[in-house]
């Protein structure tokens, strides 16, 4: 199973990690069947959104800016309350169809890391299962 590793240069950013993504399906040879992508931190999520634009990803990070706000007299001790609060609603994993040996996306969807406590090395594991 592959495991990807990115650097973020923003405490808060969603990057596109499609091409990435692509590239670790093929590593492991399914034609078709379904691709897992997961982080194994508690303060960076994985979504699927639309690329094409980058304002949607910047409209994303600003409203959950607004929903779930850095400094809020949050109890845990870190600082980063709000980090692990907004990988609760993204979540920790996108699960894709995989078709002809290549992710089955709609035409402007792409795979996103979303960072909420960065910057830092992050690693995300990408698993396929043959149908």
């Amino acid at each position: 199973m592959p495991l990807l590793t990115f650097e973020t240069d923003r405490r808060e950013q969603f990057r596109d990690i499609t091409d990435e993504v692509r590239a670790a399906v093929r590593e492991q040879g399914s034609g078709s069947g379904i691709c897992v992508v997961y982080s194994p931190h508690t303060t960076c999520g994985v979504t699927v959104n639309e690329g094409w634009d980058p304002d949607v990803a910047a409209d994303a990070v600003r409203h959950l800016g607004e929903l779930v706000p850095r400094f809020r007299g949050w109890r845990h001790a870190e600082g980063n309350s709000d980090a692990h609060v907004k990988t609760m609603l993204i979540g920790a994993s996108v699960t894709l169809p995989i078709d002809g040996g290549d992710l089955a996306l709609g035409q402007w969807q792409r795979v996103f890391l979303c960072e909420f406590d960065g910057p830092r090395e992050r690693r995300l594991r990408v698993t396929c299962v043959s149908a």
